[in-house]
């Protein structure tokens, strides 16, 4: 991070206390959030959450090293002597601030990537190969919220040309907060799917929220959409007419376009501009995001060749579709989060494994699947469809953690027209304990929940279960 003065921090945040103002022109060099993490030169913003008050750990960090520290209470007199103090009616505004003003000085692009599904996976692919190119910074694991955002931003290097973030929403306003401190000059919509829905309400308001985005490009900037959203902008008053927009997607209409699409179940073929891309992630919703990495990389200069050159160095992201080979299974992990479209992918891919048969054959497809969070009023319905969905695919075997996922159980169980086995558990310690009565080697198991779920257990308990002889069955 550039340096700056605990004076000029102190006017950024608008301070309307300060204490020590005689330590006002030391530098910070680095933020924190977090005690645990701070490192000499930091400057500790007291960010409360459901579950802890980072007033309670000030101290903590001036131990640690911290310069100073921005609060938004009093604190021990006593211990306050001689600390650099910074009070604002609310710290997680600052920290926004600060980390606005810093992206407004800095001299790097941002490109921020939002949507339903795979921005994280979109935001790893534009990394991996604009960092081939340029000195590029990107969001440290998921950081895509209020706290994870400013701390992208801050987290850049002077001398860093791009920064590759993510802006995540769980209600409508947040993401058009971001955006305003992002002021990003490219911006992306992956796609837009019933996801939170207890906070948004309906897909329509969802698809608001994600355009939003466009609210804080710069008035050259770019908004990059899948071609899937342009029906609903020819229906709708659009947010975004005063910016140039492009689209990706599969169709022939879209400005950047995957043709010749082939697939083995693990990998896939496309081409783009007449050049043949090799793309070493699993399933048809990696070509869209990739895709629209692609459309991102082209805008810095970068030809179909490079794209081509980088792509097939790529690797997966872990715990999204990320495949494991454990003993004689094979696993899809992709259990970091889940909402009804990136279940049909999954699913989609274990469909492509069968198909292909350069894996599945004679093998047994196996679900662990657990609830989908924060559906609203259409919790149940929507866990049903996905039962429609499992039954659909000819899963064999399917372990369901959650009162939800039961629900899509028993969708399962009267869509299924083959042999299907259904095991259901309250909670995922549950499902654990009992995974060895189920589970073979050879099998093919997809684990996919979300993150309340925490189906890591899962992959974990997988590696711990013992090995056996058994083969996959022959053909008949």
């Amino acid at each position: 991070m550039k340096d700056f003065s605990i004076a000029d921090l102190a006017k950024i945040i608008k301070a309307h206390e300060r204490r020590a103002t005689s330590d006002e022109r030391r530098f910070l060099t680095g933020v924190s959030t977090d005690s645990r993490t701070t490192k000499a030169g930091d400057c500790f913003f007291a960010i409360g959450g459901e579950n802890f008050d980072g007033h309670d750990y000030v101290f903590d960090a001036f131990d640690k090293g911290a310069v100073c520290a921005v609060v938004g209470k009093d604190l021990d007199a006593k211990q306050s002597t001689g600390k650099a103090l910074l009070k604002v009616d609310d710290c997680l505004e600052a920290l926004g601030d600060f980390a606005g003003e810093y992206r407004r000085q800095a001299g790097f692009k941002v490109v921020a990537i939002t949507g339903s599904v795979g921005k994280t996976t979109t935001r790893q692919i534009a990394y991996h190969l604009l960092s081939r190119h340029f000195r590029v910074f990107q969001s440290p694991k998921n950081f895509n919220n209020n706290i994870g955002l400013p701390l992208t931003l801050l987290g850049a290097e002077p001398d860093d040309q791009v920064v590759v973030a993510e802006l995540g929403s769980n209600y409508p306003g947040e993401i058009a907060y971001l955006t305003r401190i992002a002021l990003p000059d490219i911006a992306v919509v992956t796609n837009v799917h019933p996801a939170h829905l207890a906070g948004f309400g309906n897909l329509q308001t969802i698809i608001r929220e994600k355009l939003s985005i466009s609210k804080g490009l710069s008035p050259d900037g770019v908004l990059i959409i899948n071609i899937d959203l342009v029906k609903w902008l020819n229906n709708h008053q659009s947010p975004i007419t005063n910016y140039q927009t492009i689209t990706f997607g599969k169709s022939n209409s879209a400005d950047y376009q995957a043709r010749n699409i082939t697939s083995d179940g693990l990998t896939s073929r496309f081409t783009i501009d007449n050049t043949e891309v090799y793309l070493p992630l699993p399933g048809p919703g990696n070509v869209e995001n990739a895709l629209a990495a692609w459309a991102v990389c082209s805008r810095f200069g970068l030809t179909a060749d490079d794209f081509a050159l980088a792509a097939k160095t790529l690797s997966a992201v872990p715990m999204r579709a990320e495949l494991l080979q454990i003993a004689a299974m094979t696993v899809l992990n992709d259990c970091y989060n889940a909402n009804p479209a990136s279940m049909r992918n999954a699913l989609d891919i274990l469909a492509n494994l069968r198909q292909a048969g350069n894996l599945a054959q004679n093998r047994r497809i196996v679900f662990i699947c657990g609830d989908m969070a924060e559906l609203g009023q259409q919790a149940e319905r929507l866990h049903a469809e996905l039962g429609d969905s499992i039954a659909q695919a000819k899963v064999q075997l399917l372990i369901t953690v959650g009162k939800f996922a039961k629900i899509t159980a028993k969708a399962a169980k009267r869509s299924a027209k083959g042999d299907l086995q259904i095991k259901c558990f309250e909670d995922t310690l549950s499902a654990c304990n009992k995974l060895q009565n189920f589970i073979k080697n050879y099998d093919i198991i997809l684990v996919k929940g979300s993150r309340t779920a925490k189906l890591e257990m899962v992959v974990e308990k997988l590696k711990e279960l013992p090995t056996c002889d058994c083969r996959p069955p022959n053909r008949e």
